[in-house]
């Protein structure tokens, strides 16, 4: 019995240390990348931006005069028509200064007529030789004076009277009214905006498009406008200005698009879409810059393949705004690795991270 037992130990001594004695299994080392399948497109640029739709007029109406408002006559919203009045100031002011104005210009039409007959009895003397010539001078300098300070006087009346037709705010065009800044009772100086008015008619969609893509976009012929009430409803637009500074709160590109009259359910303040597209003569392959590696100066891309990946030379076409256009090397539906080209070999197992559309 002891014997078997004496056995028995020892088999397990040599099974322990047999297992111990086994080296540990090596694992495939299986890197994770990430990668895109390849596609061939004739489009080289295609870009929505959403705005704002706008008069292609939009004016900040204010008084010519100081004074204090007394009379609004619109709100916002409120269609209007030229010559329409819209604010009215205390015209008392204005009105005593016009008052003012007409005095003096009778008052020099008094003197210039006292002048006028005085010179006429002084040429009657002097056709008789009853006075001198430098008389007659002196009397007729008198008159001239007189005449001038008429023409002072009616240029200053005339003024007066302008300055009293300002203090009614007239609309100068069709429109409407987007905005109202002052109130009655306000004081406000000459010139201060007051009424904002949007002419009727043309309508352009304001965007912004950052730096990056101002040069590229500048150059697409086909732009397309549809709004966002009406997504389905796309009409043609064009470009009308681009802004030459950035924005300095956005720092994007002021852009403006003009929009036909046949969109007529355009309202002001309404959002809509801007779509830039242009085409290519041949369809092209992108790829982004972080596909690229170099080696003994060569560039070449990861290919994966049945779960693994090779090195496929390439050329470089040309770049398309931060993407590279790949001349030759590699065809549409092939899967190019993204990121971690740096950290593989060729052979190597990988495994694709996330869901880009790529056929693993």
């Amino acid at each position: 019995m002891s014997t078997l037992k004496n056995v028995l130990v020892a088999a397990s001594a040599l099974a322990v240390l047999g297992a111990c004695s086994k080296q540990a299994e090596k694992t495939e080392d299986i890197r994770p990348v990430r990668a895109i399948s390849l596609a061939s497109s004739d489009v080289d640029v295609n870009a929505e931006f959403s705005g704002e739709v706008k008069a292609r007029v939009e004016s900040r109406l204010g008084f010519r005069v100081a004074g204090k408002i007394v009379s609004r006559k619109v709100d916002v919203g409120t269609l209007i028509k030229k010559g329409q009045v819209l604010m009215q100031l205390d015209p008392q002011d204005l009105q005593l200064s016009q008052a003012q104005a007409l005095a003096n210009l009778r008052a020099a039409e008094t003197n210039r007529d006292l002048a006028k007959a005085e010179l006429q009895r002084y040429q009657e003397l002097r056709s008789k030789s009853f006075v001198s010539q430098a008389v007659l001078d002196a009397k007729d300098s008198t008159y001239k004076a007189a005449q001038a300070n008429v023409d002072a006087a009616q240029a200053g009346y005339r003024g007066q009277s302008n300055q009293a037709g300002y203090a009614s705010l007239l609309s100068d065009v069709d429109g409407v009214v987007t905005a109202v800044s002052a109130e009655i009772g306000q004081v406000v100086a000459a010139g201060t905006p007051v009424v904002n008015v949007a002419k009727s008619g043309e309508k352009e969609i304001v965007i912004g498009i950052p730096e990056d893509k101002v040069d590229s976009l500048r150059r697409v012929p086909d732009v397309q406008v549809r709004l966002w009430a009406d997504p389905k409803n796309a009409v043609a637009g064009k470009i009308r200005e681009i802004s030459p500074v950035a924005d300095p709160s956005t720092r994007t590109y002021t852009v403006k698009v003009s929009i036909p009259d046949s969109l007529a359910e355009a309202k002001l303040g309404m959002t809509a879409v801007v779509q830039f597209a242009s085409k290519t003569p041949t369809p092209q392959i992108k790829v982004p810059l972080t596909a690229l590696f170099y080696e003994k100066k060569a560039t070449s891309v990861w290919i994966v393949e049945q779960g693994a990946v090779k090195l496929v030379p390439v050329a470089i076409g040309g770049v398309a705004g931060n993407d590279i256009v790949l001349a030759s090397g590699v065809k549409a539906g092939q899967t190019v690795v993204t990121a971690g080209v740096n950290l593989l070999k060729p052979g190597q197992k990988v495994t694709i991270l996330g869901n880009d559309g790529v056929g693993k």
